[in-house]
């Protein structure tokens, strides 16, 4: 059989026995639910109120609380700002709420605290 040193697709191809390897190696990871099945902490339908509803801050510009426009910024509006450590840590902590696994909340009870 030819090599192929730069093509990753020819190259470690299957054998055989190979196939049932990899389905025993599925039935030994826990399969989620499906997306569709999920809440995920998303808001069921009509637990909202409708966006015609008049507004309960009519004095408050649209932009308050952002850092462009009229309205104060996110610092006067007592916004904490996130770092791209505790983004990193949010992110984690979303991907581990869909899909807990042993290596990444081990990463979260490490460096989840700070």
């Amino acid at each position: 059989m030819p090599q192929y040193p730069n093509r990753t697709d020819l190259r470690d191809r299957p054998t055989y026995g190979d196939a049932k390897k990899a389905k025993d190696a599925k039935k030994a990871v826990p399969v989620g639910p499906s997306p569709t099945d999920m809440q995920g902490g998303r808001p069921t339908p009509g637990s909202l109120l409708p966006l015609s509803r008049p507004t309960e801050r009519p004095a408050e510009p649209i932009t308050a609380g952002a850092n462009f426009g009229p309205g104060p910024d996110m610092m006067q509006a007592g916004i904490p700002l996130r770092t791209e450590r505790q983004r990193a840590i949010d992110e984690l902590r979303a991907i581990a709420s869909i899909n807990p696994t042993g290596d990444l909340l081990d990463i979260l009870d490490k460096y989840g605290n700070g």
